[in-house]
């Protein structure tokens, strides 16, 4: 799974910014200190760990949002 296909049944609206949000899922991982497995199946991965990268993730896209909105610049 690490080659960027997702077992979710969510579609993005986007599909090209598939590729940004696995990357976005990387970034948040390592900022947090949490290991993502090699295959990418967190399947196995403590649901708190899961629950804090989605967290994390949906901050930070809202924050980017933000910015746009206010006419602000990216990150």
């Amino acid at each position: 799974m690490a080659s960027g296909q997702s077992r979710s049944s969510n579609q993005l609206v986007v599909p090209q910014a598939n590729q940004a949000l696995d990357q976005l899922k990387y970034e948040v991982a390592q900022e947090l200190g949490i290991q993502i497995p090699q295959d990418g199946y967190m399947g196995y991965m403590a649901t708190r760990d899961t629950g804090a990268i989605g967290g994390h993730i949906t901050r930070r896209l809202v924050q980017i949002a933000e910015q746009q909105l206010s006419g602000g610049i990216g990150r």
